[in-house]
């Protein structure tokens, strides 16, 4: 699956994500005009359990789930 990422910013230098499909818009509960287009159409494997980079877990299970995949609360430290 090809996923659109987008960052915000939160404290401190930190960035909190945002993944959709490839093309898709942000769900309407996760619209924030502070988020901005970090990569587009990032090939992610269908297996994946998480986005290490982007601190996703679960990324296919929270896109199925919600629309959209976010940054895990934990690792906003």
């Amino acid at each position: 699956m090809r996923m659109d990422i987008y960052r915000r910013a939160e404290h401190d230098g930190i960035f909190s994500y945002l993944a959709v499909p490839e093309g898709k818009p942000i769900p309407e509960e996760a619209i924030n005009t502070d988020w901005q287009r970090e990569t587009s159409a990032l090939e992610v494997d269908e297996q994946a359990a998480g986005l290490p980079g982007y601190h996703i877990d679960q990324p296919l299970e929270q896109i199925r789930a919600k629309g959209y995949a976010i940054t895990a609360l934990k690792d906003m430290g």
